[in-house]
């Protein structure tokens, strides 16, 4: 099959106009640190992560907002605890994205083991497509490109609002991978599934009122999730698997790994499938909770309009 070519951003002259320079400035030094011995640039993410948690921010209040949504039993001093962690994480994974844009791929693989390939295999020996839930893992920059490395995916994402960025994204995370296909581009999405791909869909963040419905997350009762993914997953000759991955604690490398097909699934019930996706999510975010990204507002859409924002 062909890589997309409506996405595809190319090369502008206006990339090369003052409003991008800090842009340039920023990707030089991303690009520069990417080179770097991989335990240092965990050791220099993780101060940077300090750092950002010292200074504070709009964002770190979300993030322990979520956090005390999510954990309503956990005390004070484990979520600050929670909380620094996650920051040192965050830091991580800015320079994360470095090594996901401008690895060559023996360097990935040398830091990535996929664990059960053979469910995919075994689909698409039968011409099923895969669809492949993952969560907003704060590695997600090196882990997309670890599984195309493996076994090239079709990605499904949100392009950059900044179009040089956008340049560099859709670049880094199709290096190792098929091609990548727009939010907005469901048909593609579902043809790629027809055509028997294995496709990565992130179906844990807030993305609205439209095609959502309310239904438990963590402790949060009514939290918005989204029943896109039950379009996709109905597909005729489409197995459904949980993608889980992970930044390995001993600073070797991550670990992703591919969970056996959910059986009966979807079931006819989208209230109950979606609930279903929401639970497993939460094991998934479980094995590593501080690797999350619990900077996004993941709650910022309620049942009614009128409802009083959970972060204020």
């Amino acid at each position: 099959m062909s890589k997309n070519k409506v996405l595809q951003p190319n090369f502008k002259m206006s990339f090369l106009l003052p409003k991008y320079w800090p842009t340039w400035v920023g990707v030089f030094i991303l690009y520069t640190i990417s080179w770097l011995p991989y335990r240092l640039q965990l050791l220099l993410g993780k101060m940077i992560g300090r750092l950002l948690f010292k200074i504070g921010s709009s964002r770190k209040k979300v993030a322990l907002r979520n956090l005390e949504l999510c954990f309503p039993d956990m005390s004070d001093a484990e979520r600050q605890i929670m909380l620094k962690r996650n920051f040192e994480n965050t830091g991580i994974a800015l320079l994360e994205t470095g090594m996901g844009w401008w690895w060559p791929d023996w360097r990935v693989k040398r830091k990535t083991k996929v664990i059960g390939l053979e469910h995919i295999a075994a689909a698409q020996q039968q011409g099923k497509g895969v669809l492949l839930l993952a969560m907003h893992y704060l590695s997600a920059e090196i882990n997309c490109r670890g599984i195309g490395t493996e076994h090239p995916m079709v990605v499904f994402y949100r392009p950059h609002n900044n179009q040089l960025m956008e340049y560099f994204q859709f670049r880094g995370r199709g290096r190792s991978n098929k091609y990548m296909l727009g939010k907005r581009d469901v048909k593609g999405l579902l043809k790629a599934l027809q055509d028997g791909e294995a496709c990565v869909y992130l179906p844990d963040q807030d993305y609205g009122r439209n095609r959502s419905v309310f239904v438990p997350f963590f402790a949060v009762p009514d939290a918005a999730t989204t029943t896109g993914t039950l379009i996709f997953a109905r597909q005729k000759n489409c197995q459904t698997h949980m993608l889980i991955p992970t930044r390995n604690d001993d600073g070797s490398g991550y670990t992703l790994e591919i969970k056996p097909m959910l059986e009966n699934f979807p079931s006819g019930d989208d209230v109950a499938d979606v609930t279903r996706i929401n639970q497993e999510l939460e094991k998934a975010i479980l094995v590593k909770p501080e690797q999350y990204m619990w900077l996004h507002r993941r709650f910022k859409t309620r049942p009614n309009e009128h409802d009083p924002s959970l972060y204020k």
